[in-house]
């Protein structure tokens, strides 16, 4: 059952993508938070689409942590979930990503007009200054930059090493950094076909000031924070794991 349910969510995430994505197209001539929206709708489709066909759904921790101005959210990276997630949690954003991610056709020119940082990887310094002078840019404008510091998707329970991009644009500007913490790989792995049923769990924990602070120790603050919470997160998924087989022996 569970490989038939998360085909057709696949399938059904893919017919709604064919219809969204022309519809984002045709907002081009619309103001950025128009084009978000219609943007956000589709993430919220297929989040509702993931608890109604596979049983998946979420829970959110931490929303009194969300500050009401503009601020750069340093994010876990395990799943495609998340991308969608932050969509429906955090107000108005874009994202540091992969160029490549543009190319992707109908997906990638929906994506391109929510004004992304898009980097060259191999770049180097050249990408690190477009992470700053866009990223500045689009914080001023209000909108919240989305930045996964480990680069790329990891497995669960291993981590990546943190890039300094996203630390460099918070010590440039001043912006506070919110740490976001979730165990979405647990249960839609990272090219993985397979969504297991269950809870993801996601914890938003308390903005970390920047100013004063250097890069250095802005990646420090925000990697110790949301590793110790994913060891947190894990352990008690772990544990109601091994309770669950006693749960349903029981009368």
């Amino acid at each position: 059952m569970t490989y038939l349910r998360s085909l057709l969510f696949t399938v059904v995430m893919i017919a709604s993508l064919l219809i969204y994505a022309p519809l984002t197209l045709l907002t081009y001539p619309l103001t950025f938070r128009q084009r978000f929206g219609v943007a956000r709708r589709w993430a919220q489709f297929v989040l509702w689409g993931l608890k109604q066909i596979c049983g998946l759904q979420h829970s959110v921790e931490g929303l009194e942590h969300i500050p009401p101005g503009t601020a750069i959210v340093f994010s876990k990276h395990q799943s495609a979930w998340e991308t969608l997630a932050l969509q429906e949690i955090f107000p108005p954003q874009t994202w540091i990503l992969k160029r490549e991610l543009l190319w992707i056709p109908l997906f990638g020119w929906a994506l391109a007009l929510m004004d992304p940082i898009a980097i060259d990887r191999k770049a180097g310094r050249k990408a690190l200054q477009q992470v700053i002078d866009q990223g500045k840019r689009l914080l001023e404008d209000g909108r919240w930059v989305i930045v996964f510091p480990e680069g790329t998707r990891v497995v669960p329970g291993t981590r990546g090493r943190y890039g300094i991009g996203g630390a460099m644009l918070a010590e440039r500007t001043g912006y506070p950094v919110v740490p976001v913490a979730h165990n979405a790989g647990e249960f839609w792995p990272r090219r993985g076909f397979l969504k297991r049923p269950g809870s993801i769990r996601l914890v938003i924990g308390p903005p970390i000031e920047t100013k004063g602070r250097s890069a250095a120790q802005i990646n420090a603050a925000a990697e110790a924070w949301i590793e110790g919470t994913m060891a947190r997160i894990s352990a008690a998924q772990s544990s109601a794991a091994a309770a669950q087989p006693a749960v349903e022996s029981g009368p």
